[in-house]
């Protein structure tokens, strides 16, 4: 049986993600605990933890409780995190900081704590659930995809970093999933309605990080076609912005 350590517990990927993990000990980290006990309350192997993630402190003492509790953390699945699609003049100090604080401080932070363990017994796997935004950027999309830009940046240094232990990195960049994410993101939802042909279901998303538990895998790129735009983006840069900027233009 693995421990597995989800953040972000109450959003409708975790929720997929937990109806395939029926064996493990769960371990739900969420903003609220009365959200996560009205979704999980009657899951006999998952604890629940109301936590602020932006609290390093908090997140310290966590881990540390949790390492002499379970004497293990197998799997860490970092994926909490939320967007805002606006101009760039129309984002203001606060969000910057705000985002950054959930979107990739915490995920640095909870990596930096449990790699650290994993790295002592020579075993573990973290999968950093990303973005496409942190791979292709598109216009009104500036703060979140510099958050997502840094999360993959440091997840690669990590990789490397820990490969010599046999502590396994993995990063998942979906493009949009049909989830709550977008009530913040889009709330007239007419980027949701724009991009409804490139839209990813939760279920098929969390089947395929499941399986990727315990493998070896660098990364995960959803859906096939934006793959194949982030590779396109990649060799032919200005081509890329041009497209952006007239086709791909959704927000």
């Amino acid at each position: 049986m693995s421990t597995i350590l989800i953040t972000g517990a109450s959003g409708g990927l975790a929720q997929e993600m937990v109806k395939l993990l029926p064996n493990d000990q769960l371990i739900l980290l969420g903003r609220n605990r009365e959200k996560l006990a009205q979704l999980y309350g009657n899951h006999p192997q998952a604890e629940l933890v109301e936590i602020d993630i932006t609290d390093a402190q908090a997140l310290e003492c966590l881990v540390a409780e949790l390492y002499q509790r379970y004497g293990k953390i197998d799997v860490l699945i970092n994926n909490a995190g939320y967007g805002i699609f606006e101009d760039f003049d129309n984002i203001s100090d606060q969000d910057i900081h705000q985002m950054f604080e959930v979107n990739t401080f915490a995920l640095m932070n909870l990596s930096r704590l449990v790699a650290a363990c994993m790295k002592e017994i020579r075993k573990g796997h973290i999968i950093n659930i990303v973005s496409m935004a942190g791979l292709i950027a598109t216009g009104k999309s500036s703060l979140y995809s510099a958050t997502k830009f840094a999360a993959i940046g440091f997840s690669n240094a990590l990789r490397l970093e820990l490969m010599p232990y046999g502590v396994y990195v993995t990063t998942v960049n979906p493009g949009p999933i049909r989830t709550g994410f977008f009530d913040q993101a889009d709330p007239d939802g007419t980027y949701l309605k724009s991009v409804d042909r490139f839209l990813l279901e939760p279920d098929a998303v969390a089947q395929k990080i499941v399986k990727t538990i315990g493998k070896n895998k660098r990364e995960l790129n959803l859906p096939l076609l934006l793959n194949l735009a982030h590779k396109f983006y990649t060799l032919f840069p200005k081509l890329a912005d041009k497209l952006a900027e007239e086709t791909f233009n959704y927000k």
